[in-house]
């Protein structure tokens, strides 16, 4: 199984339209680790981990969003992949 990390920043309408928890809801469904938060500037950050196609999978959805949501651009990333063993909201940044 090919596991990947990619780092996200997501901008547009984010901030304030449950952004953060759906993508954990997502992201926990297809069994990935990481975290999301927001950023100080009103983008959303995220940290995704898993197999490829499950990743990819979470970054299609990212660009779909909440109902209330408007994505405009996702920056993506490789990271490197670290012992992480849930995915979690984390404290603005």
């Amino acid at each position: 199984m090919d596991i990947v990390a990619k780092h996200l920043i997501i901008k547009g309408r984010v901030q304030r339209v449950w952004f953060r928890g759906w993508i954990v809801q997502s992201a926990q469904a297809l069994g990935l680790v990481g975290w999301v938060r927001n950023r100080a500037n009103g983008d959303v950050e995220a940290l995704v981990q898993g197999p490829r196609a499950d990743v990819e999978r979470l970054i299609d959805f990212a660009w779909q969003g909440p109902s209330a949501a408007r994505v405009d651009t996702i920056e993506v990333s490789e990271a490197e992949c670290t012992a992480l063993t849930s995915f979690d909201q984390r404290e603005t940044l």
